[in-house]
């Protein structure tokens, strides 16, 4: 089974490096990139990601509301929050919009495929370093 990503971060460099990362392993497809959350949920409207990487501060819609909005998507995808916050209340609201991951762009590649195959799975992570948040 193939992974259907699509990463959504209002970084060009960001969102191409995660990209490439995911798109380099032979289970993993990057169906879609968007800079902002709207055009995230539009996206995985048209494209049925199984996975979505969200950071949480973009223009438009941030990741916290198009995390709540992809929920609602038909076929909706798994979201992994990624972001450089460890805020506590990012990591709290993140789980309370619906994300089933959080992870933080410190984190390795190895780190960062491992999630979304986890994720895609149905199991939920979160980087070591937020566990306090819960």
């Amino acid at each position: 089974m193939t992974v259907r990503v699509l990463v959504a971060d209002d970084q060009d460099l960001v969102r191409t490096g995660l990209s490439m990362i995911l798109d380099a392993q032979p289970d993993i497809e990057v169906v879609g990139q968007a800079a902002d959350g709207h055009a995230a949920v539009e996206l995985a409207r048209r494209l049925h990601p199984d996975v979505c990487l969200v950071d949480i501060r973009m223009p438009i819609m941030n990741g916290l509301d198009a995390t709540r909005a992809l929920a609602a998507v038909p076929h909706a995808p798994s979201v992994i929050v990624v972001t450089t916050f460890d805020r506590d209340e990012y990591v709290i609201d993140a789980i309370a919009a619906g994300a089933r991951g959080f992870l933080l762009k410190r984190c390795s590649g190895r780190e960062l495929v491992e999630s979304v195959r986890r994720v895609a799975g149905g199991d939920s992570i979160l980087s070591p370093e937020v566990t306090g948040a819960v």
